[in-house]
């Protein structure tokens, strides 16, 4: 048995975990975060392009569903 009570989380340790869950996600689906080789970006704009593409699809696909 612990010796103190459990507390609640703190509104700073809720929003770390959305954001770990948001990396997550990212680095998941898009494969210019995980891999050097086969699918990096030469020029720093087109790695941003291809990040902002998938924000703007995966929050499309949120508000349909």
């Amino acid at each position: 048995m612990p010796a103190a009570p459990p507390q609640a989380m703190s509104q700073c340790a809720r929003t770390t975990k959305h954001l770990e869950r948001c990396n997550t996600t990212l680095r998941q689906r898009v494969a210019r975060l995980v891999r050097d080789a086969l699918s990096f970006s030469k020029k720093r704009a087109h790695h941003i392009g291809a990040i902002n593409l998938f924000l703007c699809f995966y929050t499309l696909m949120r508000v349909a569903a």
